[in-house]
């Protein structure tokens, strides 16, 4: 992921010891610069220490955060000492960004209340946020209502900000690519495009012949002998299957990766039964299975709203994610359930050893030599983050749902790739699922995100969020 790049608005109140400002300015921009951040701040040279207080320094500081609106992922307000929050909220208000803010309040020591230590910025935070929101400015608190930036508490916060600035801006420009149409019978995965673009999110559609032309025409080139280099290192191949299958899977996912390339796509969803087994004679669950491994996430079913909720949950964490079913029951218990796909889920994903072999279902009725690609595993244990983001075109809204599970090492007998899921209060999700009507298919993700998402798609994108807690 790119480095990120935060605007930073330092406040003051003149008649507060000027050594706070200058030292936590010094002090946070090192931090910042430690964790591997970028920054846009006004300089000293700028207004009186570098700071925002009056109208005049608010118009500097907006005009320097227009110069860098590409760049900017989210502003971090610090208030050394009490601050003013009419500059901080007007600097921001007329940089025109649409971006994450973080308010930070720092401590005041006990041992150093007397006229030229005293902060006050404790009280000065609460000024300030009740003008960011009578300017309906939305902004993130930090865990603790004040705190040193030195503190454990606030590089908690910074990193938690970071993620939930990587979602927003992230979705807000998004580019899902859909390859081929959705299977007819599959009406739950359709969707609204122009919900979507109502929030910067593009669709771009190709039809599945051209990519399945464009592999077929392929011939055994360098690139193709590397790319079935790079398959069989991936994982293990069932030792049935034929070189010549592995080479249309090569063809496969070089077609693909080539157009997603053209088309800046950071997410797909693959039309991935049964015209491609029928007319070019593999499984697509391979290829998105390596994208999804190099942060490019693939949907099934030409699920668009699966590729994006996916997207989403990389976004928030860093890992790739996966797309299953909410498949089925697990015995009596009724906080676990089984989730499944055939499956495409990324490697790391999978964390454990899989074999590389021929869809089980669509292989018994089109025929196994047709079917090559599928990954197979059952998952072993750990937390996930589960989220589903869908448009609601009655409602003429885009919503979404999230929560976080375990997998669990509990033993079941089935084929594909197989996942034993423990989600508190689960009878709860499935009934809001069904009310909601939200689809079958789920993302998750070998993360704790749940959180970030909730902020990111709620708070700062305006759906509807419900997060799922048991």
């Amino acid at each position: 992921m790119e480095k990120m790049t935060f605007g930073i608005i330092i406040t003051n109140r003149r008649f507060f010891p000027d050594h706070l400002v200058s030292e936590e300015r010094k002090r946070i921009l090192q931090k910042l610069e430690n964790m591997g951040f970028n920054t846009v701040i006004l300089s000293e040279k700028d207004t009186y220490l570098g700071a925002v207080e009056t109208v005049e320094d608010a118009k500097k500081c907006a005009d320097l955060f227009k110069k860098h609106q590409d760049t900017i992922d989210g502003i971090i307000v610090v208030l050394p000492n009490f601050g003013d929050e009419v500059g901080v909220t007007q600097a921001i208000d007329l940089s025109g960004l649409k971006v994450p803010v973080l308010v930070q309040a720092c401590d005041d020591e006990l041992t150093k209340m007397d006229i030229k230590n005293r902060r006050d910025a404790f009280c000065g935070k609460l000024s300030l946020c009740n003008n960011l929101y009578q300017h309906n400015i939305k902004f993130t608190n930090t865990t603790l209502h004040s705190c040193s930036i030195d503190s454990e508490e606030f590089t908690s916060d910074i990193k938690y900000f970071a993620r939930v600035c990587r979602v927003v801006k992230g979705l807000s420009h998004a580019r899902i690519g859909a390859i081929g149409q959705r299977p007819n019978p599959f009406h739950t995965v359709r969707f609204s495009e122009k919900l979507l673009q109502a929030y910067g999110i593009t669709v771009t559609v190709v039809d599945l012949s051209e990519i399945i032309f464009a592999a077929q025409n392929m011939n055994r080139t360098e690139e193709v002998e590397n790319k079935i280099k790079e398959i069989k290192a991936y994982g293990k191949i069932h030792p049935d299957i034929k070189e010549e299958n592995i080479e249309k899977s090569a063809k496969l996912s070089i077609a693909i990766e080539k157009w997603v390339e053209e088309h800046e796509c950071d997410a797909t969803a693959i039309q991935c039964w049964d015209s491609i087994q029928k007319n070019y004679g593999c499984a697509t669950c391979l290829p998105m299975s390596m994208m999804g491994e190099k942060g490019k996430p693939s949907a099934c079913e030409t699920d668009v709203m699966g590729a994006l909720s996916m997207y989403a949950l990389y976004l928030a964490s860093g890992e790739p994610s996966a797309l299953l079913d909410w498949n089925n029951n697990y015995g009596n218990d009724r906080d676990k359930c089984i989730a499944i796909h055939c499956s495409n889920y990324p490697k790391s994903f999978i964390a454990t050893d899989f074999e590389i072999s021929n869809l089980d279902i669509l292989g018994n009725t089109l025929g196994y030599e047709r079917c090559f690609g599928a990954l197979k595993a059952k998952l072993p244990a750990g937390p996930f983050t589960f989220a589903r983001i869908s448009t609601d075109d009655t409602e003429g809204i885009i919503k979404a749902y999230v929560g976080e599970g375990e997998f669990t090492d509990d033993p079941v007998e089935t084929m594909g790739g197989v996942a034993v899921c423990r989600v508190s209060g689960c009878q709860k999700l499935m009934d809001y699922l069904c009310t909601e009507g939200f689809e079958h298919h789920v993302a998750m993700n070998r993360s704790l995100s749940a959180k970030v998402l909730e902020e990111a798609l709620g708070k700062y994108l305006g759906w509807k969020v419900y997060r799922h807690e048991g």
